[in-house]
């Protein structure tokens, strides 16, 4: 049996300041804008690597996808959008997870809370309180293809978020 990895990766803090903007339009916060490179860098200097992402196409989800991709030098050009990860339940992040390119060997999905956290939890039984903003998680599956995967089958291999690093 092969092990593919899915990496969960929340949006980087997002912007208040334009209160008229719909939710969906909200772009990031100056520190959102730092702290996804940072995650980036924290994710190469592990030596992890992707080989796909796929982004809510929300504008802030979208943003924290393109800086973290730059950051790890994935071509920014090749991040998918799927409407299916805003605002939706963890089936559809279920059903985007086993809709993966079976090319890819890891994944890596952007997204929001609260169901990025449940997600996790659900997949790995790990007890996350909170994924917090930027927050990346770590899990591999034991399965040969991406259709196999099923809730309370990964491992949790790692999680990290801004405050939780150097």
């Amino acid at each position: 049996m092969e092990v593919k990895t899915l990496f969960l990766l929340r949006h980087a803090k997002s912007s208040w300041d334009y209160p008229r903007l719909r939710d969906f339009e909200r772009p990031l916060a100056a520190r959102g804008s730092r702290d996804a490179p940072i995650m980036g860098r924290r994710f190469i200097e592990r030596g992890a690597s992707v080989d796909c992402i796929i982004s809510s196409p929300a504008a802030r989800a979208r943003a924290t996808a393109l800086l973290l991709a730059e950051a790890i030098g994935f071509p920014i050009d090749d991040v998918v959008s799927n409407p299916d990860l805003y605002f939706c339940g963890t089936a559809m992040y279920l059903k985007a997870a086993s809709l993966v390119e079976e090319s890819c060997e890891s994944a890596m999905l952007v997204g929001h809370n609260p169901t990025i956290t449940d997600f996790a939890n659900e997949m790995t039984n790990a007890g996350i309180a909170n994924i917090p903003t930027c927050g990346l998680v770590e899990m591999t599956l034991p399965i040969d293809h991406w259709p196999e995967i099923s809730p309370g089958t990964a491992t949790l291999a790692q999680f990290d978020f801004p405050k939780g690093g150097d």
